[in-house]
């Protein structure tokens, strides 16, 4: 490195792959960066550079170096990182380790285990190693790329196969198949292993829905919607069986039968304006990146779609892989899908439009609907994805109530305005609006009973 290179690193703060240490003399503290840097995206530690981002340099010796080097060797597995001296001003020097992501994780200094948070490392936990542990065997021995023992390919919906295969040719992301016989189109899929035995992958994807409800029953999605906040009452209650296609149609579908439309008015538009009550393209989304990133291996699992008053939540069994946190899935991040082949295939046929994005655009659907940002809760075991929407105060209803009355003559009944008001706000709720509406002298009754038609007071 140069100085100048020395510059504009330091000019970018510490972060998950860069740290700064006043001098040697913390070597102790920076082999265990080192040791996390190792185990997660690689990166550099600075020697001579104060945490604040001063490049102050160090007197080094050989004696400097031998002692860094001592250091590097309480780490294992055994690594050889890049250790450079760049002068920087006078006869001092800063000193560089870089490393790059290592390829026999985990990485343990002093026989414990670390990992960078932002700029901080820290002590990994027995969960946390065991789970690296897991990814550094997945891509050799993963779930999806397993032989499908008593599986062959007349078990596999044939035209779902070629469907998945033309739309894949139709958007240029698929040569052109060698023929239409099944083979040649799942090998062309990569589907099939070395000598043509069907993949695991295959039959989440195609497998015929009587076949897998039998032999493959984590492909199993269940849906319910509950009556208030919680899961004391269902109000309806399904399971679903069958390949990954036809799990994407039934979520859907039930989401259809069970999501409200939600009226919403805009200023200078006389008309509601009426919509799902989560964007459909949110809701989608979130569905293809549970089918397409869960873990299969988990006996008895299950994609799990909840509808409640407040709020719906799509729940896919497994963690999150690779040093994903909930906070980077809204940020640009890496696409390292747990089941590549799977959501190669959904890239392929177009339900997958660009890796790693679908986050990002789930929260900015929501946030052009008006509504949160969907919330992601990783708890070791599985992922949330919540979709919340906009509870309005009595404030807010009366608000409503009076712009309803307001644009239609001769007023509207308390169905009327019940009918045109969010689907969580209950009648009663409305009633009790209605009454303090009249008392501030705001609205009067045509008449008296339900069917009196609510007007303006001439006063008001």
């Amino acid at each position: 490195m140069t100085p100048e290179q020395i510059k504009a690193l330091v000019a970018k703060g510490e972060s998950e792959t860069l740290e700064f240490k006043l001098s040697t003399g913390r070597r102790s503290d920076a082999m265990k960066t080192v040791c996390a840097m190792l185990n997660q995206r690689g990166g550099h530690v600075l020697f001579g550079v104060s945490p604040e981002g001063r490049i102050e340099g160090q007197q080094v010796s050989d004696r400097t170096i031998e002692q860094l080097s001592s250091e590097i060797r309480n780490i294992e597995s055994q690594v050889f990182p890049s250790i450079e001296r760049v002068r920087v001003k006078g006869d001092r020097e800063v000193v560089v380790i870089s490393v790059k992501p290592g390829n026999s994780k985990p990485y343990a200094y002093k026989r414990k285990e670390y990992r960078r948070i932002g700029n901080t490392t820290v002590e990994m936990s027995r969960w946390d190693v065991t789970q690296m542990l897991i990814e550094e065997v997945h891509e050799k021995y993963r779930w999806e790329k397993l032989p499908a023992e008593e599986w062959s390919i007349e078990d596999l919906d044939a035209d779902e196969i070629r469907i998945t295969v033309q739309e894949a040719f139709r958007q240029k992301r698929l040569k052109a198949p060698v023929s239409m016989e099944l083979t040649d189109l799942l090998r062309g899929l990569e589907l099939l292993g070395q000598d043509d035995e069907l993949l695991q992958a295959a039959v989440v994807l195609f497998g015929k829905e009587e076949l897998i409800a039998r032999r493959m029953p984590q492909c199993l999605l269940c849906v319910a919607r509950f009556r208030g906040f919680d899961k004391m009452e269902f109000l309806d209650n399904r399971q679903f069986k069958g390949n990954a296609f036809k799990l994407l149609e039934d979520a859907e579908r039930f989401l259809r039968e069970t999501l409200p439309i939600a009226g919403r008015f805009e200023p200078g538009r006389f008309a509601r304006i009426d919509e799902p009550l989560y964007p459909h393209e949110a809701t989608r989304e979130a569905i293809i990146n549970a089918l397409c990133h869960r873990d299969y291996i988990i006996a008895g699992s299950s994609v799990d779609l909840a509808v409640y008053d407040d709020r719906m939540e799509v729940v896919s069994p497994g963690p999150l892989h690779f040093g994903l946190t909930a906070e980077k899935l809204f940020t640009s991040h890496q696409s390292q899908p747990w089941n590549p082949l799977i959501a190669s295939t959904f890239y392929r046929r177009g339900i997958i439009e660009k890796w790693g994005t679908g986050t990002i655009k789930m929260a900015k659907t929501m946030e052009s609907a008006r509504l949160p940002r969907p919330e992601i809760e990783d708890n070791g075991r599985e992922v949330t994805v919540c979709f919340r929407r906009n509870l309005i105060d009595s404030i807010e209803r009366q608000e409503v109530i009076i712009f309803l009355i307001d644009r239609q003559a001769g007023g509207l009944t308390l169905s009327d305005i019940h009918a045109q008001m969010p689907p969580y706000v209950s009648k009663r709720q409305v009633k009790r609006d209605l009454t303090v509406l009249k008392e501030r002298g705001l609205i009067v009754s045509t008449k008296p009973g339900r069917w009196g038609r609510w007007i303006r007071t001439r006063n008001s």
